[in-house]
């Protein structure tokens, strides 16, 4: 559910759809809300090429390639499993397979975050997570920061899972438009460190650049690539999300780029 800027509902005691009541579904996933000052492809725009799943990521950039960047990016992660199974079966030390799979992890991710950006496919996340307590309070200031242009391009928060254990923390995601722009990353971060969404006595958040789809749906073979833990949450760009690199994944890729620990309150501006 997208929810307009101009909804009077968010200026009053409680959020339109208050996401610790409100049930999940098929038609409701999330509940979205998108920054009108901001021009971005609109929400209910479909090609065929948003892959299956991710259908509720932030709004895109016009001209945006997103069809030819996930192919790259799959295909990018296909040379990566290879030459991972290649290191890990070399017989040589284990200190030289630390060092090849660094180094070979570190230039994957460069290589799909350079073409995500030359196909402008930009767009990145924080992700907190909050008690469902707290949830319809965090929901509602972050809503209305979007609606007000002082967050991001959009944000979005998970609605009550009939499946989910009840006390599980509920994801919220504040989207932004450029995962290289480590300025207006920062500036997000800041103003939710205002909101006091942020902060001391809160756990680091992490940026993402997209969500994971089912590995299987890529049909990429992984039977000999070693699992390496990755951050718990982060700043992730969406292409990471479209392309299915979460925690745990079997590239042993981090799953975020970004932590809230690497923007000093000073400089997070």
């Amino acid at each position: 559910m997208e929810l307009d800027a101009d909804d009077t509902q968010f200026y009053g005691k409680q959020p339109w759809l208050p996401p610790a009541s409100t049930d999940q579904s098929d038609e409701l996933p999330w509940i979205f809300i998108c920054n009108p000052f901001v021009a971005r492809q609109d929400k209910g725009y479909r090609n065929g090429d948003i892959p299956k799943g991710n259908e509720d990521e932030a709004p895109g950039e016009q001209g945006r390639q997103l069809r030819l960047v996930v192919q790259g990016s799959i295909e990018r992660l296909e040379l990566l499993a290879d030459l991972t199974n290649k290191v890990t079966t070399c017989g040589k030390s284990q200190a030289f397979i630390g060092r090849e799979l660094f180094r070979e992890r570190r230039q994957a991710a460069a290589d799909m975050l350079g073409l995500a950006h030359a196909g402008r496919v930009r767009t990145g996340k924080w992700m907190l997570f909050c008690p469902p307590t707290e949830v319809n309070e965090t929901w509602e200031m972050v809503a209305k920061a979007t609606a007000n242009n002082e967050l991001g391009i959009a944000a979005k928060v998970a609605p009550r899972s009939a499946d989910a254990d009840a006390m599980k923390e509920r994801l919220i995601c504040v989207y932004t438009a450029d995962f290289g722009d480590k300025a207006d990353v920062g500036r997000v971060l800041q103003r939710l460190r205002e909101l006091k969404l942020v902060g001391a006595t809160h756990r680091p958040i992490f940026y993402k650049p997209g969500e994971s789809i089912p590995l299987e749906q890529w049909n990429i073979s992984t039977n000999s690539v070693v699992l390496v833990g990755t951050q718990l949450t982060g700043a992730k760009p969406d292409i990471y999300t479209y392309v299915g690199i979460s925690r745990g994944n079997p590239w042993g890729l981090a799953a975020s780029i970004y932590n809230s620990g690497e923007f000093p309150r000073d400089t997070a501006r």
